[in-house]
């Protein structure tokens, strides 16, 4: 997944830091195997923590869809798995 879904217009009032921080995730995550995830969102968890970084409920919502839209059927499905994953916490 390229960058392209930063620009979209219905992010535009999420702090581009934070965009780019997501965007370094999904990066990072594209090849981790199931048994990697939740080691891997665990850091990732700290890490936004330590920098400061958090997300409205608003916010994320925007952000799945748009990623949804330009997301290829395999990441669909790992976009909802995470968010499964979220939703149970």
């Amino acid at each position: 997944m390229t960058n392209d879904w930063m620009k979209d217009e219905s992010l535009k009032n999420i702090d581009p830091y934070k965009l780019e921080f997501l965007q370094a995730l999904v990066f990072e995550s594209s090849n981790l195997r199931k048994e990697q995830l939740m080691p891997f969102f665990m850091a990732v968890m700290k890490r936004g923590q330590e920098k400061k970084v958090s997300f409205s409920d608003e916010e994320i919502n925007a952000i799945v869809a748009v990623l949804k839209k330009h997301a290829t059927p395999e990441e669909i499905g790992k976009i909802e798995k995470i968010m499964a994953m979220r939703a149970r916490r």
